[in-house]
């Protein structure tokens, strides 16, 4: 079984690398972080099992059954006014096991509109939205997940779908609190481009990470690998400058994040990202996670753009615990 599980992975980054060398990528904002946590600790993780009902976005196999009945929502400030809104729902039905629904909803608001020769032809609205539904299996100390996703978009009235699908794995150890993930995400098709001379492609992407809590230290640690379908590829300054090191072409696929546990109601989240760092000069974001009776709340900052952080805040909660406390 495993054999065959490494063989579709090794067609799948090959697949992915020609498509990447052809084609343009759209629907940039499915690398955006979908909550607050995972913004803190980077904006990318794929090994945090059990955590938080929003891994699901990133690696469905992340979500467990300790995590059924888990509701989630939050919003991300994201650059000039725009923002991203997201949802998601765990619970686990008698026979179809663990199942996740997610809404991801990037609002761009109203944008001015010019024809070739500068003059104003009106506002339009734009907007990105992911719809999802994840299956989530176990075989002992693994798991295994799937994503089914539909992505609709409208940028300035030109509107596209796709219809794509994320794989997901996760290992646990049975006795040392340490976990590994691995997620192939965004494979899929475009449905309609936004144009019939279109050549746009997905952000497929591969990733790979481990997370590991030292016995006696109040933290927890986490480094993932990410975009391992595409190595080196970063941005290139047009104005020139001397040519990246193959180390910091490497060293640009990682992200890192800690988590500092002062007590069971709150927890300081901090990270580094690698790419963002060398195109941005701003690679660290925060964060503080609170847990307040039955709520959760996280708020986090990172940088998107140099001299400017992004807030992001998360609120989530166990829907059946409610439930038990209102009816006391």
């Amino acid at each position: 079984m495993l054999k065959y599980i490494w063989y579709a992975c090794a067609a799948l980054l090959l697949w992915s690398g020609r498509a990447h060398a052809q084609t343009v990528t759209a629907y940039s904002f499915l690398q955006l972080p979908t909550h607050a946590r995972l913004q803190a600790l980077g904006g990318n993780n794929v090994s945090e099992h059990g955590r938080d009902v929003n891994y699901a976005f990133i690696n469905p196999a992340l979500v467990n059954d300790s995590l059924s009945h888990s509701a989630s929502a939050g919003y991300l400030f994201y650059l000039a006014g725009t923002g991203q809104v997201t949802t998601a729902y765990a619970h686990t039905f008698p026979r179809a096991g663990t199942l996740v629904f997610g809404l991801r909803h990037v609002n761009y608001g109203t944008l001015e509109g010019y024809d070739n020769t500068g003059m104003p032809v009106g506002t339009f609205r734009s907007a990105d939205t992911e719809l999802l539904v994840g299956k989530v299996m176990q075989s002992g100390v693994f798991r295994f997940a799937i994503n089914t996703k539909a992505v609709l978009s409208n940028l300035a009235g030109y509107r596209s779908t796709a219809l794509l699908t994320d794989l997901g794995g996760a290992f646990v150890h049975p006795n040392q609190r340490f976990q590994a993930g691995l997620a192939f995400r965004n494979l899929g098709a475009i449905v309609s481009d936004y144009t019939p001379s279109s050549r746009n492609t997905l952000p497929f992407d591969v990733q790979l990470g481990a997370t590991f809590k030292p016995e006696h230290m109040p933290a927890r640690f986490s480094v993932t690998a990410t975009r391992l379908a595409r190595p080196g590829n970063i941005f290139q300054d047009p104005a020139g400058g001397s040519e990246p090191s193959a180390l910091k072409k490497g060293l640009t696929h990682l992200t890192v994040g800690a988590e500092i546990l002062l007590s069971r109601q709150i927890t300081v989240l901090t990270g580094f990202n690698a790419l963002r760092q060398y195109e941005l000069r701003n690679g660290f974001s925060w964060g503080v996670s609170m847990h307040i009776r039955h709520f959760t709340l996280v708020l986090s900052n990172a940088a998107y753009q140099p001299g400017t952080g992004a807030w992001a805040l998360t609120l989530s909660t166990n829907t059946k615990a409610l439930w038990k406390v209102k009816n006391l």
